[in-house]
Order: structure tokens, then C-alpha cells, then sequence
């Protein structure tokens, strides 16, 4: 089962689509103001498809570029989540595609179910999810995966790894990006 972090980047991702597109890892730094809102920065690496055929293909470009990546109806689909988007973009950096978004939130809930209990921050993921690195700490049990954040810390960092796409048949979506 995918947990709420993994479903809310993929929807970032593939917003009414079959789930054709993918990436690598996924970096958040979540920025905390003593009034319990605070800004974002999402970080996607080497964003692929992997459609099937070109009709596939076209849709997932449609979407990352167009709705994405341009779409108002994007940020409304996000300001409906609590998540007041304030600036998004497409990168290609070392022949990959990578993204970034930064939005602003009011509840700290609203930011992929991170929950806050006195003095902890934590955020719960499935025991298969793949935590990469973080500036909490973790906590393994059958059931789940846990970071907990100490309230003294301001940053939340943590880097979750999504999908192999080094050597994979996955298409890259850097060859169809046009820079600005």
C-alpha cells in the first residue's frame, strides 16, 4: 500500500491519468514558523514516462507540461488541499528532468500527513517505503515507518526514494522539455 506522501506525489504527477509518470526521489524541506504555518519546497528527480505508445506518451506530456506545470487549475486542485502553491518549475539538470515546487500551508497536516504532538513532528509511512535521508530520526517497526522531528528543529528535511529509472525502459521527459 502507498502511503500519503507517495499518493500526493504521484498525484502531483499524474493528475487524472492512469499513474504514467514516475520519478526517482523525492526531497522535501518543510520551513516552520512558530505560528504553525510555514512554506515548502518539493523536490522531484528525473521525472519519466513509462507509456507504451505514443498516444500515452503525448497525454503524460500534455499533463507535466501543460496542467502542471502552467495550469491554474492545478493550483486550485492544490489550494483545495491546503496547499497555496507560490512557484513551480521544470529543470533539466545533468540530462534529467527535475521539478520543484514551493507552496505555503496554514496546518501542518496539510503537508503529506506530517502530524505535530507536542514537542514532536512525525510523518508515518508504509514498512516498504524507502527513506533515503532525513534530519530526524527514524523509527522501523513491522507495521510502519516513522520520522520524528524534535520541535526544536525549524527544517523539516526528508529524501524518499519512488522508482528505478537509471537503465530502465522508462522515457525520459527531459528530451520534450523546451526551456524558457
Amino acid at each position: 500500500m502507498k502511503t500519503k506522501l507517495i499518493i500526493t506525489a504521484l498525484f502531483v504527477l499524474t493528475i487524472l491519468l492512469n499513474g504514467c509518470l514516475t520519478f526517482n526521489t523525492i526531497s522535501y524541506e518543510v520551513h516552520l514558523s512558530p505560528d504553525g504555518d510555514g512554506t515548502v519546497n518539493v523536490f522531484v528527480n528525473d521525472i519519466r514516462s513509462d507509456s507504451f505508445n505514443q498516444k500515452a506518451l503525448d497525454e503524460d506530456k500534455k499533463n507535466l507540461f501543460d496542467f502542471l506545470l502552467k495550469s491554474d487549475n492545478f493550483i486550485q486542485q492544490m489550494k483545495d488541499e491546503g496547499k497555496f502553491i507560490t512557484k513551480r518549475e521544470l529543470k533539466v539538470e545533468e540530462g534529467k528532468l527535475n521539478g520543484k515546487v514551493e507552496y505555503s500551508f496554514d496546518e501542518i497536516n496539510n503537508v503529506e500527513g506530517i502530524v505535530y504532538e507536542s514537542p514532536y513532528y512525525f510523518l508515518t509511512v508504509a514498512p516498504t517505503d524507502s527513506i533515503l535521508s532525513t534530519n530526524g530520526q527514524v523509527m522501523v517497526s513491522d507495521d510502519y515507518k516513522r520520522i520524528v522531528w524534535d520541535n526544536s528543529i525549524k527544517v523539516l528535511k526528508f529524501k524518499m526514494f519512488v522508482s528505478q529509472t537509471e537503465g530502465s525502459s522508462l522515457t525520459s521527459m527531459a528530451q520534450f522539455y523546451k526551456e524558457k
